[in-house]
C-alpha cells in the first residue's frame, strides 16, 4: 500500500509539472505571435499550432484568449520588476542605483516582445492596464517604498515621502521600457546611455549645482 502511495504521489507531480510546462509553453507562444501579428491579429488556432497543442488545450488552462493576454503583460512585467526590485536589495551600497538601473535598463532590450505587446495592447484592453496597475504596479511600489525609506533613515538619500520616491523610480524604468524608440530600435551603446542618464535624473535631479560664494 505504501508503494502504491508514492507512485500515485510520484505520477501527480509528473501530471502537475507537465500540465505546468503546457501552460508555460503556451504563454511563451502567445508572447511571441501578440509581438508579430498582434492580439486581433493571433487566433487561438494560431496559438494552438505555435505551442504544439489541441486548441482545446489552450481553453483547458485559459477561460480566453483575453485571459492568456493579460497573464503575459502581468507575469512579464511581475518578473522584470521582481529581478530589479532583488537586485536592489541585495547591493551592497545604496549609491550603486545606477549601475542596478543600468544593467535592468540594457536586459529590457532582451524583453522586446513583452514591451510591444504591454505598449501596444495596453491602448485597447482596459482590463489589461487594471491588472497590471493593480497586480504589478501598486504591489511593487509598495517594496521599493520600503527600500528608499530604510535608505532615508540610514541618511543614504534625503527625506523625502518614499512612495513618491518609490513611484518616480518604477516610472522611469517603465516609460523607458514602454519607449518603442529606446527599447527596439537602439543599439545597445544608445541603450546604455540613456540608462545612465535615467539613474543621473534620478539621483541628483536636473538643475545645476550653485557655486559658492
Amino acid at each position: 500500500m505504501q508503494v502504491f502511495r508514492q507512485r500515485q504521489r510520484a505520477e501527480n507531480v509528473a501530471n502537475k509539472s507537465s500540465e505546468k510546462d503546457t501552460e508555460n509553453r503556451i504563454l511563451r507562444a502567445a508572447l511571441r505571435l501578440f509581438a508579430n501579428k498582434g492580439y486581433d491579429g493571433t487566433t487561438t488556432k494560431d496559438l494552438a499550432t505555435a505551442a504544439h497543442v489541441a486548441e482545446a488545450t489552450i481553453f483547458r488552462h485559459f477561460s480566453s484568449k483575453k485571459a492568456i493576454l493579460i497573464e503575459v503583460a502581468t507575469s512579464g512585467w511581475v518578473e522584470i520588476l521582481t529581478d530589479l526590485l532583488t537586485e536592489l536589495s541585495e547591493m551592497g551600497s545604496y549609491k550603486a542605483v545606477a549601475q542596478v538601473m543600468r544593467r535592468r535598463m540594457l536586459n529590457l532590450q532582451e524583453n522586446s516582445d513583452l514591451m510591444r505587446v504591454c505598449f501596444l495592447e495596453a491602448q485597447f484592453h482596459p482590463e489589461l492596464r487594471d491588472r497590471i496597475q493593480g497586480e504589478v504596479i501598486e504591489k511593487m511600489t509598495d517594496v521599493a517604498e520600503a527600500f528608499f525609506e530604510t535608505a532615508m533613515e540610514r541618511g543614504i538619500y534625503r527625506k523625502m515621502n518614499p512612495k513618491i520616491v518609490a513611484q518616480v523610480f518604477l516610472g522611469m524604468f517603465a516609460i523607458a521600457g514602454f519607449a518603442n524608440e529606446t527599447i527596439m530600435e537602439q543599439n545597445p551603446l544608445t541603450l546604455q546611455e540613456i540608462a545612465e542618464g535615467i539613474s543621473d535624473i534620478f539621483l541628483n535631479g536636473v538643475l545645476a549645482k550653485e557655486e559658492e560664494s
